[in-house]
């Protein structure tokens, strides 16, 4: 069984109604459903946590590291991928598998969020897959 802390930062709990025509109609909760779903047949156990605090996100990505219990970390900071040296440097004290996602392709968009700090601490970057996004991420290391 691989274990996988999923952690998603600020207004992703508004996706669904947040500008539905860049990020669609899709929830988090629907997109967690997609994904564990899509990985029914494998042996996979997934936590998911959001919130719209950075620290939170930093507590939650230094609680990952002190238990040990997890095979990765999925990620998708969402803006503060673009200037969180906080979450940077928790996720380079990490000594499992980062992946960063984003649902969006961050490089067809505003000059801004083509910067992303977070990923340079990241193993992998997934982004412009929408609501596979998490999936591709999680299978990406499942297969390794």
């Amino acid at each position: 069984m691989k274990r996988y802390l999923i952690l998603n930062g600020p207004n992703l709990n508004m996706l669904g109604t947040r500008e539905p025509e860049v990020y669609g109609n899709l929830t988090l909760e629907d997109i967690r459903k997609h994904t564990e779903k899509m990985l029914s047949k494998y042996q996979v156990e997934m936590t998911w946590f959001q919130s719209n605090i950075e620290g939170e996100l930093v507590d939650q990505i230094q609680i990952a590291q002190k238990k040990g219990e997890y095979n990765a970390l999925i990620i998708n900071p969402a803006a503060y991928s673009h200037t969180s040296v906080a979450i940077y440097d928790a996720l380079k004290t990490i000594q499992i598998p980062v992946i960063e996602v984003h649902l969006t392709n961050v490089h067809a968009r505003e000059d801004f969020r083509q910067t992303l700090l977070t990923a340079k601490a990241a193993s992998k970057i997934m982004c412009g897959l929408g609501k596979d996004a998490y999936f591709m991420a999680i299978l990406s290391d499942y297969l390794t």
